[in-house]
């Protein structure tokens, strides 16, 4: 039923494009291309702008009405779920306490808290 309503809202879109790019506006518009009195023939001049202004009223607000059953449709068709549901909450690590009396922990050569490339001696103090 979404997908059926989908199209035709697509197909709607697309009618009403043309509709209005049919219309004749200050400019002429698309209408007015097409050969001169040949387009007055097929679209009838007052009656053309007529039934392209009803058409133009009917697919919009068709457009209008699809766009806010598929809006209901979409907002109500499936239950609001989190999306940490599915995911493991990590296991949590305490960390150690320091005793006191107790070796501090070994850093290795190298490693954090030096600066690597510092050619300055440990004790700038002599």
């Amino acid at each position: 039923m979404y997908g059926l309503l989908l199209g035709l809202l697509v197909l709607d879109g697309i009618l009403l494009s043309v509709v209005i790019l049919l219309q004749s506006g200050k400019g002429g518009g698309l209408a007015a291309m097409g050969g001169g009195a040949a387009a007055t023939d097929v679209l009838g001049g007052r009656q053309a702008t007529t039934l392209l202004t009803r058409t133009t009223w009917a697919t919009g607000t068709l457009f209008m009405v699809l766009a806010l059953v598929l809006a209901i449709m979409s907002s109500t068709s499936t239950v609001p779920t989190s999306v940490l549901e599915g995911v493991a909450a990590p296991a949590a690590t305490v960390p150690q306490p320091v005793l006191p009396g107790a070796d501090p922990p070994v850093i290795p050569e190298g490693g954090a808290g030096e600066d690597e490339g510092n050619d300055a001696p440990a004790n700038p103090n002599p």
